[in-house]
């Protein structure tokens, strides 16, 4: 036992929230749920692993909510009132949970009346008063309150998600204030989850400056008689009774009687039989064979904590949907080596040789690819069996002292046979990035394999964290290995202390490095193992990894811009910007920011008198798109301005001005960087700059595309599919008259328009355009309504009346519901799962947002399919031709953009098209035509 005694107190309840929303829905032999009870089960082993590995702890206890009314409810009757009751799915795991501690043989305190961080209050205090330090494992805005020193004793919190302690300087960087004064500073902003009514109009910045300026809460209420006249001062006079209220229910109780005694929740020895008895009662199989197995397991001897584990930490996807983890090692940085001889270097490469698969890594000084210099290369060719192979490294001055590295042209000399080998297969995170660095210095990595695309390809939409998140290497190190990886910041710094790479100690660089490609190499044996079973080898062989050399060359060629034109237009944009605003003031009669959505929503709504203004939690008017161009229709002039005001702004900003800014000094041409990972249904996402949305319907888009120009003597062709997302709803709803429409080559929104109004003018085939694609997003009468400007019921009889028409689309509808509903994802043609884990979710709002995606993913998603299988045959298929001066440079959603000299225009149109054309075959076979429409000319616009 430690000297000085040191008290771990789990918020068990923030666990279990964080479990349920972390994990898609899992239940257990019995058909019970145990998605959140599996995930607190993983989050308490962890934390045992953890602490063993830090400065553990001499006694521990798990506090949970015993119910959720308080003695503060009976204060204020609306205390938590606002909070929606848990998801059924969640109710049964309350007490599977409470059993899950039980099995861990560890302190569980529960009691009726006060909360969970009453609880805690009461026990940090009653140690730091015996002179003991206290970690609180949370990262609750409440519990900082108590954060400090006294009677010798420390208390600090443990943020788990975040791998990151809470002190007082954490607490005074997010408060502005010392912890005994967060509560002054939550009882003025209020909390809207707790329904702590706090100040209305009174958020976090201005609550921070008020106590830290005044002192306290009561000084700060005392001072605002003499303020100067303002809404702050009106506000604080008026709130003042709600303010000592919320100052009261923020109040931490810290004098709760203690049920157990601090001293008996001493660390003992863990028996396993109830823990086994538990994960075999819950199908737990993993953890069970790990704690049959004694490694990596939380029984100890003497401790809580796991003994220095053999085995990786459990991987957070639900169990029998994946692979076991191998009985590999812990990751230890202490077993990496730094290559800094030949001699070395040619050994690790004859390694990788025989075993013919190799993790790479590149650490360079930019995070664009194109720009980027080689600092160093890391390699993986088992678990702690890595290295880093510095390149680059020493001070920026010339007379600084360099380590000892082997010679940069020897090493790329060395790296490239090995690097560009068709028999050894290269591993990477992302590895278009370091295909792209590597190709700076004539190396033509292949063939690869990317772990951030596989993770994709089984679990899309799975994370609770959003669209396409979850799959980067920290976070798939923490899911599916139980590590977490040294952070760039940790070794480079942040602000303007930080160094570059190439500046970091060997040592620390080395860690640093190899620990990814150790990481990724694992990541990817274990993935590997996945697909198959999981169903993700198909999309990923036909679509996904035969893209990434073809992505990556596009990145590298990227598209010239002409600067003098882009400068013009920004002159051009300034000058209209600037008129719009004295238009815009003078109808207001006053100047304000009209860039500010509060100084704008108080001039519509307040002066103007606009009806309609509806204010958020903030106490400000929403001013959002929606709300604007409801306005526009009712024939508010000012309104109209200032939606040209932002279109223009948006646009000088993110692409006249920002544009000129990226254009590559060494290749004078501006290059995009895709991500094959960034939307859920697989389509590709633009981004450093984004070049997907550009306006193409309205002048002002044009006039940005017109700045999108070929080198001399080339021109620029666009291909795009034709209503392609219609056409593969008439072949998967299988609606013979949208399907007779294609293949007759009739105008599909004129065949809707005859179908739904018995006429075609301009009015009803534009009516058409957009009920055809808003019934495929699964629009609602109120979004059609919208759209179409007209009364809700009547955009239900639009929608009855369109599925008269079509009952296939209403058939597929339902059908793809039910499916998603039954395996909680959907599939495109081609095999591209999309999850959607709130499919059933109670909240409605939740499950009518899923329900939309669920819709469109199988049609969206088959789309985005066939043009990367189009993209990655197009070079080949041109190459044959003869045509290798025609360059693939742009992917917009259904559109290529190629640049290739005006000879080659009519040899080249005829394959681009029949690529295009039939780029679903032989996988497969459509009931309709792709339609193809292809131009040419002097700009990008110009090829429309």
């Amino acid at each position: 036992m430690a000297d000085k005694k040191h008290l771990y107190l789990v918020d068990g309840s923030a666990y279990i929230f964080r479990a349920y929303h972390r994990l898609p829905p899992l239940t257990n032999p019995e058909g019970t749920p145990v998605g959140a009870v599996y995930g607190y089960t993983t989050m308490l082993w962890k934390l045992a692993d953890d602490l063993d590995k830090a400065d553990g702890p001499t006694h521990l206890a798990v506090v949970l909510d015993k119910s959720s009314k308080s003695f503060r409810n009976e204060i204020y009757s609306e205390y938590k009132a606002n909070r929606p009751p848990p998801p059924e799915d969640l109710v049964p795991q309350f007490p599977l949970i409470r059993d899950a501690t039980r099995a861990f043989s560890l302190p569980m305190i529960e009691e009726p009346d006060v909360e969970a961080d009453d609880m805690i209050a009461s026990y940090a205090r009653a140690a730091q008063a015996e002179g003991w330090d206290v970690t609180i494992v949370s990262s609750d805005k409440d519990l900082m309150q108590l954060v400090g020193e006294r009677n010798g004793g420390k208390i600090d919190m443990l943020d788990t998600m975040k791998d990151a302690r809470i002190y007082i300087d954490e607490v005074k960087e997010k408060f502005g204030v010392e912890p005994e004064l967060v509560g002054d500073v939550l009882a003025l902003m209020g909390d809207s989850v707790d329904n702590v009514p706090g100040i209305y109009g009174v958020g976090p910045k201005t609550a921070s400056k008020l106590i830290a300026e005044n002192g306290n809460l009561t000084a700060a209420l005392d001072a605002a008689p003499d303020m100067k006249k303002s809404k702050l001062k009106e506000r604080l006079l008026e709130g003042r009774e709600d303010a000592e209220l919320s100052r009261v229910l923020v109040e931490l109780k810290s004098d709760c009687p203690l049920p157990i005694a601090i001293e008996d929740m001493a660390i003992q020895t863990i028996p396993p039989e109830p823990l086994a008895e538990f994960l075999t009662f819950h199908g737990f199989n993993s953890l069970l064979k790990r704690l049959e197995a004694g490694t990596g397991s939380p029984v100890r001897a003497n401790n809580l904590n796991p003994a220095k584990a053999d085995t990786n930490g459990e991987d957070a996807a639900p169990e029998g949907s994946v692979q076991p983890l191998p009985e590999w090692p812990d990751i230890d940085r202490s077993t990496y080596k730094t290559v800094q001889s030949k001699e070395e270097l040619q050994e690790w490469i004859a390694r990788a040789q025989v075993l013919r698969l190799v993790a790479v890594d590149t650490e360079t000084n930019s995070l664009d690819a194109i720009a980027a210099e080689l600092v160093g290369v890391s390699m993986a060719l088992g678990p702690n069996d890595a290295c880093y192979i510095p390149l680059g490294h020493g001070g920026s001055d010339m007379f600084a002292e360099k380590p000892q590295q082997v010679p940069f042209d020897e090493a790329i000399a060395l790296l490239k046979p090995l690097l560009e080998d068709d028999a050894i297969l290269k591993v990477g995170q992302n590895i278009k990035y370091d295909i792209n660095v590597l190709a700076q210095h004539g190396i033509a990595m292949a063939p690869v394999d990317d772990t951030m695309i596989m993770s994709f390809d089984l679990d899309a939409g799975r994370s609770q964290d959003g669209i396409g998140g979850g799959h980067g290497m920290d976070e798939l190190a923490e899911r599916h290995l139980g590590h977490t990886t040294m952070k760039f910041k940790d070794v480079c710094g942040t602000g303007k202390k930080a160094i570059p790479f190439g500046e970091v100690p060997l040592d620390k660089a080395t860690e640093y490095a190899a620990e990814d490609a150790d990481v990724t190499w694992r990541l990817h044996a274990h993935l590997a193992r996945r697909m198959p079973g999981e169903g993700a080898t198909r999309i990923y062989q036909r679509a996904d990894r035969p893209l990434i050399p073809v992505v990556a060359k596009m990145e590298r060629e990227g598209i010239k811009v002409d600067r003098a034109e882009l400068s013009r237009l920004s002159e051009t944009f300034a000058e209209k910007i600037g008129e719009l605003e004295k238009a815009i003031h003078e109808d207001a009669d006053e100047e304000f920011t009209i860039g500010s959505p509060k100084q704008l929503g108080d001039i519509l709504f307040d002066k103007l008198g606009y009806k309609g203004g509806k204010k958020g939690k903030s106490g400000q008017y929403s001013t959002d798109q929606s709300v604007l161009e409801r306005l526009s229709g009712e024939g508010h002039a000012i309104v109209d301005k200032v939606l040209e005001y932002r279109q223009l702004s948006k646009l000088k900003s993110t692409y006249t001005d920002a544009l000129q800014e990226a254009i590559n000094p060494k290749t004078g041409r501006v290059h995009t960087s895709y991500s094959l990972v960034g939307a859920q249904t697989g389509r590709l996402s633009s981004t450093d700059p984004n070049l997907q949305n550009i306006p193409i319907r309205t002048e002002i888009g044009r006039q940005i595309r017109k700045a999108f120009v070929p080198e001399a003597g080339n021109t620029l062709l666009a291909a795009d599919y034709s209503q392609i997302e219609l056409r593969l709803a008439a072949h998967m709803a299988d609606v013979p008259e949208l399907k007779e429409a294609f293949e007759n080559g009739e105008d599909i929104h004129s065949r809707t328009a005859k179908e739904m109004y018995g006429e075609v003018d301009r009015d009803t085939r534009a009516a058409a355009k957009t009920i055809n694609f808003a019934i495929l997003y699964g629009i609602s009468r109120w979004g059609l309504a919208g759209r179409l400007g007209i009364e809700p019921d009547e955009a239900q009889e639009k929608i009855d009346t369109y599925f008269q028409r079509f009952p296939g689309i209403q058939s597929y509808i339902h059908q793809t519901l039910e499916s998603v509903r039954e395996k909680g994802y959907s599939e495109t043609l081609f095999g591209r799962k999309t999850w959607f884990p709130r499919i059933n979710s109670k909240n409605q709002m939740e499950r009518q947002g899923s329900e939309r995606a669920a819709i469109n993913a199988p049609i969206q998603g088959t789309s985005a399919d066939i043009i990367k299988r189009a993209m990655a045959r197009m070079l080949p298929a041109l190459e044959e031709e003869g045509l290798t001066d025609v360059r693939m440079l742009l992917q917009v959603h259904d559109e290529l953009v190629f640049e290739l000299p005006e000879d080659d225009v009519a040899a080249a149109s005829p394959v681009i098209e029949r690529v295009m054309a039939e780029a679903a075959q032989p996988a497969v076979t459509l009931d309709v035509p792709l339609g193809i429409e292809i131009g040419t000319g002097p700009s990008w616009d110009d090829a429309h």
